[in-house]
Parts: structure tokens; C-alpha cells; sequence
């Protein structure tokens, strides 16, 4: 990364106590995929996930959806584990839907994409993994009963 800055450690524990509801694009229902492994543990610490996967009924328990634009709920974060040429269209669903914040896993750096997100207003990390975000800043605590990360 040259230009793209990620925001910094406060900023990103805020986003994690402030939203609830993710929507992981490119959620796979193999158990050995990472995006599985990590959207299985932010359930587990008490997120509502959202599967973001065509040609995929369920994924954790919980209904897929094809796109974005068709979650018939509010999300407040975009996680894509998606290949960096394959962002640009998920940028532009998460900037129509309105959603606040976008992260790109590790591996997955656009920075055309990410600054264009960050221009249209929205809270963008990249090339950083939401778990180990998590389990950095608040440790394998599950939020608390008010939904906020107990750390």
C-alpha cells in the first residue's frame, strides 16, 4: 500500500463497539475457508452474520444472499474476502446501500477501491483481518448483553 492509510486503533475499536451487523461477501460454507473460520468467531462474540454468497442457501445458520442489494436488513460493516479485482462492484453496493463501513481482509488490497469507499464517506480498513482486530483490542470476550465488545 502507498497512498491508503488504515485508521487507527481507537478508530477501529469504535467501529467494533458501535456496529452489530455484518455482512461477510464471500462467506464460504466450507468450515477450512478462512472467511468461515473468522465469520464463525464473530458470531461467536455476538455479531449477527450476514452470508454474501451466490448460489449458497445458508451459511452459519443464517440465510445468503446473492448481493448486497438484496439483504432485506440494515448492516453496519462489509467484509469482503474477495479477490482485489473483484471489490470495485462491492464498493459501489456498500456506497448505494448507505452502509457506514467497509473492510477488506488481509490479502485483499484495492487501494483505487478503498479510496474511492473512503471518499464516499465511508469508515475503510484493508489488508487487516476483523478477527484478529477483535481478539487484539478486546481478547475472545463475546460482547456483553448491550451488544458491546467486553474489553
Amino acid at each position: 500500500m502507498t497512498g491508503f492509510v488504515n485508521p487507527s486503533e481507537s478508530e477501529i475499536r469504535a467501529l467494533l463497539e458501535r456496529i452489530e451487523t455484518i455482512a461477510v461477501v464471500g462467506l464460504s460454507p466450507n468450515r477450512e475457508r478462512p472467511s468461515h473460520r473468522v465469520a464463525a468467531a464473530m458470531k461467536g462474540f455476538g455479531y449477527r452474520i450476514v452470508p454474501v454468497r451466490p448460489g449458497t442457501e445458508s451459511v452459519l445458520g443464517e440465510r445468503a444472499y446473492a448481493d448486497l442489494r438484496q439483504v432485506p436488513h440494515p448492516i453496519d460493516l462489509v467484509d469482503v474476502f474477495r479477490a482485489p479485482e473483484q471489490v470495485e462492484p462491492i464498493v459501489d453496493a456498500t456506497i448505494e446501500r448507505q452502509i457506514k463501513a467497509i473492510w477488506f481482509q488481509e490479502g485483499v488490497v484495492n487501494e483505487r477501491a478503498a479510496q474511492r469507499a473512503r471518499s464516499a464517506g465511508l469508515f475503510v480498513v484493508m489488508d487487516r483481518c476483523v478477527y484478529r482486530e477483535y481478539v487484539s483490542l478486546f481478547g475472545d470476550r463475546p460482547r456483553d448483553r448491550a451488544g458491546r465488545p467486553s474489553g
